[in-house]
């Protein structure tokens, strides 16, 4: 009988182990996300800088930390650059014209003040001949925005795009 019993303890003992763990790791790692900007309108990009402020403003709230990424691949570049992008795909309108300062402050504060990691895709950059000095400050360079969304994913970032 006190065999069986240590059996059922150690038994019991594993289960628990085992389990605590899991149920404590969401919250103990804190928030990964990741945004992707793929598209051309200003509004829709002011919803997502917006949204990003958000979710900080949530996590700060809860003291958890937080890592958020924001990726930006084919039209997303017209939100990185005062270039106009003339003659390519990514041109900037008369609605980003106006309100291109006001985006680029956004952002900027993201970085420099909410600690934001901010990608571009090269292949986007290159595709259009957009030199890297014409990026604006803080944003960093990935080979494919894609695969470094893919990558982020696999590492537990959560996907965000707004519509």
């Amino acid at each position: 009988m006190k065999n069986t019993l240590q059996r059922f303890a150690t038994a019991l003992c594993i289960t628990a182990f085992c389990w605590l763990p899991l149920n404590a790791t969401a919250a103990d790692e804190g928030a990964k996300v990741v945004y992707h900007v793929d598209f051309k309108d200003p509004t829709r990009y002011s919803a997502t800088l917006t949204s990003i402020n958000n979710i900080l403003d949530f996590y700060d709230s809860q003291l958890m930390e937080a890592e958020v990424h924001l990726v930006f691949v084919g039209y997303g570049l017209r939100f990185t650059t005062n270039d106009a992008l003339k003659d390519t795909p990514y041109e900037a309108d008369q609605q980003l014209i106006e309100r291109r300062n006001e985006l680029k402050g956004r952002l900027q504060s993201l970085i420099a003040v909410r600690g934001v990691k901010v990608e571009l895709c090269d292949k986007t950059r290159n595709e259009v001949g957009l030199a890297q000095s014409k990026v604006y400050k803080g944003i960093q360079f990935v080979p494919s925005g894609v695969a470094k969304i893919a990558i982020l994913q696999s590492e537990g970032f959560a996907y965000l795009k707004i519509q």
